[in-house]
């Protein structure tokens, strides 16, 4: 799998990323989430795995032919939405090594491999109620 950066929301010692890849989806680079009060309000299966990133980070998106990359629904792969203005994302942890090696990862860190369409879904108006989390 090739990857192409699209912006990252970095600050000493912290990387959230977000790729496009040649697979029609994006990989999203976050940190681990291993605080128990959120990971008891997810239901996570096997073979997923929890990241938290900043919301901005999906202004990057706009590198990818979107208008913006502002956020206006908070559902799947969105799964909650903290105080601090970042987002918890569930999703199938990436593996192939070819993508990994791509990229410059900390331990503390992880990515998944979401389907592009998964998050264009969260840049669109809704009709109905506010569906925050």
């Amino acid at each position: 799998m090739k990857l192409r950066f699209l912006g990252k929301n970095s600050t000493p010692g912290d990387s959230p990323t977000l790729y496009a890849s040649d697979q029609d989806t994006y990989v999203i680079q976050g940190w681990k989430v291993y605080a128990n009060d959120l990971l008891m309000q997810l239901d996570v299966p096997a073979g997923q795995t929890v990241i938290e990133v900043p919301t901005e980070l999906f202004e990057h998106l706009t590198k990818d032919g979107h208008e913006n990359g502002e956020i206006k629904q908070f559902t799947d792969p969105i799964m909650i939405l903290t105080e601090q203005g970042t987002c918890v994302l569930q999703g199938p942890e990436m593996h192939d090594a070819e993508a990994l090696s791509q990229m410059r990862m900390p331990d503390y860190e992880t990515c998944i491999e979401v389907p592009k369409s998964s998050i264009v879904a969260l840049l669109e108006e809704t009709s109905g109620p506010d569906h925050q989390r």
